[in-house]
């Protein structure tokens, strides 16, 4: 019973921090900035909007496409049809309940490919490895070009006394190390979690350079990415407030926006709150900075409910013969 709570729990939780957090923005807002908000999704320029949902589109497929490489070393060659859909249910199945999108395709394509669902799953997994390598590969690229605003930022931060400065440093640097020997030695439930995990990265990485098809993997790889990045680049066009943002600007928001994601489901509250943050520290007001981190929040979303539910209506017409 203790389980079946804890279980609610955890589903409802991301769904209450994404419910609260849209409370606490728009309850700062006044009758003025909800309109600014409301006149900026009337006069949004869609095009680029479009532009940057057909890049959300080629994404999709060239993960679909990706999958293939993972799933023919294991003697299965499933209809391209069948694993966009799969990978569309994901989708759409992460916005009700987090992190079960996974289970969700890996479970679509065992029932209409008769791929057993622990190989399925298990590749999924290795796909998994490399998108987090390549969003640590994002971050890095992106404190290399924001290395500059990113040390006047903290200049402004830190105190201007340089012998408190590199105390500090140094201190970090201590703790940093501590944490790190303590966690090679220890043998808590949690950090063998944090041990496995770094090691199944490492690990996952490494599976890929050696498997059959390495190079198209990796460039499918980087390809969805780029077509990640790119949707966010284009939809900073729609509105002229956001229309001349520095690359810095976009890779960071780009992230935060990533991360807050896998916070609530799709990303629901945490989205533009996260978004308005990041955007607010390169002089983007606050009200412009919100509107566009709802209208790109509100565009993906009503993607990947269109297409992942038109996925739900024609995956038994796909398979009738089945």
């Amino acid at each position: 019973m203790l389980k079946k709570y804890r279980k609610i729990f955890f589903i409802l939780l991301p769904i209450a921090l994404g419910v609260f957090l849209i409370w606490y923005s728009l309850s700062k807002l006044t009758s003025e900035d909800i309109f600014t908000i409301k006149n900026a999704f009337k006069t949004a320029n869609y095009w680029w909007i479009a532009l940057s949902l057909c890049c959300g589109i080629l994404s999709h497929i060239s993960r679909a496409y990706r999958w293939h490489f993972m799933l023919e070393p294991l003697g299965y060659k499933p209809r391209f049809g069948n694993t966009i859909m799969a990978v569309l249910v994901a989708y759409i199945v992460n916005l009700a309940f987090p992190r079960a999108g996974d289970v969700a395709r890996a479970t679509t394509i065992s029932k209409y490919e008769n791929i057993p669902f622990e190989k399925a799953f298990g590749t999924i997994v290795a796909e998994r490895v490399a998108d987090v390598a390549m969003l640590l590969l994002v971050i890095a690229i992106a404190l290399l070009v924001q290395f500059g605003f990113l040390k006047s930022f903290l200049l402004t931060k830190l105190p201007t006394n340089p012998t408190r400065s590199g105390l500090i440093i140094l201190s970090f640097v201590f703790i940093f190390y501590i944490i790190i020997k303590r966690l090679k030695k220890s043998t808590n439930a949690f950090a063998i979690k944090i041990k496995t995990f770094l090691k199944g990265l490492f690990e996952g990485v490494k599976s890929i350079f050696t498997m059959q098809k390495k190079w198209a993997f990796i460039f499918h790889t980087l390809f969805i990415w780029v077509m990640y990045i790119l949707m966010f680049y284009f939809a900073a066009f729609a509105i002229p407030d956001t229309a001349f943002l520095p690359l810095g600007a976009l890779l960071t928001g780009f992230i935060v926006g990533a991360l807050s994601i896998a916070a609530t489901n799709g990303g629901l509250g945490t989205y533009p709150v996260g978004v308005q943050q990041v955007l607010m520290l390169y002089g983007i007001s606050s009200v412009s900075a919100l509107a566009f981190g709802w209208i790109m929040w509100t565009a993906q979303t009503i993607m990947i409910v269109v297409f992942g539910g038109l996925s739900f209506f024609l995956l038994p017409i796909y398979n009738k013969e089945k």
